[in-house]
């Protein structure tokens, strides 16, 4: 399965503001009735922002936003677009002919907790899979095909395409509170899917630029 993250956008104080970077920026907010000189708000903010973290002062952390660019399958990224704090943007399947496939891997329900799955079923059986799914793109691509040459308009032949194994990009753009709250529920084995798991800590490498401090290791 594929999926990918990039961060294609992020905050900047304009020049006269005393902070250099997108979580500078976040501190000097935050210190607005510290007493501080307006010049030093937003100097060694490691610290405060960590304080705020562990004291759940999240409100600070809206001061600054973060786009990324996200590529998965259409299943995984509708969950993504439950996270309804975000602002979203993505390609549509009407204005373009180029529809990208991917392959899924199969897993084990677990049967003790309905959110999770095990990785231990037959490799015969996951090979098999592997094959149904090629055989399954021929056939859909062929479909998809003929019904443009017929020239159906794409928003009534898209309805062939399967979700599961077509993919999406879309853009993301999100507050850094935002940001943080979805990796706390996302970035979780055995609660989230897993190829939401993997999509979630590939968007936390693409935040990290822009986080260092609050996405720390």
């Amino acid at each position: 399965m594929k999926v990918s993250a990039k961060l294609v956008g992020v905050t900047q104080p304009v020049v006269g503001t005393p902070a250099g970077s997108a979580e500078e920026l976040v501190a000097f907010c935050a210190r607005v009735s510290s007493g501080r000189e307006y010049e030093n708000r937003g100097k060694d903010y490691e610290g405060l922002l960590n304080y705020c973290m562990r004291n759940k002062h999240w409100s600070i952390f809206e001061m600054s936003n973060a786009v990324v660019e996200v590529e998965a399958p259409r299943d995984i990224s509708r969950q993504l677009i439950r996270h309804r704090s975000f602002s979203f943007q993505e390609f549509s399947q009407r204005y373009s002919d180029d529809i990208e496939f991917t392959n899924r891997e199969l897993r084990r329900q677990d049967q003790k907790n309905r959110q999770n799955s095990t990785d231990d079923l037959p490799e015969e059986f996951k090979s098999q899979f592997e094959e149904w799914q090629e055989d399954h793109h021929s056939w859909i691509r062929t479909v998809y095909g003929n019904l443009l040459k017929e020239d159906v308009a794409k928003e009534c032949a898209r309805v062939v395409l399967p979700e599961g194994l077509t993919m999406s990009r879309l853009y993301v753009n999100g507050t850094f509170r935002s940001w943080l709250h979805y990796l706390d529920v996302r970035d979780d084995p055995g609660v989230t899917q897993w190829e939401h798991v993997v999509l979630a800590r590939e968007i936390k490498k693409a935040l990290q630029p822009a986080m260092p401090t609050l996405l720390k290791e």
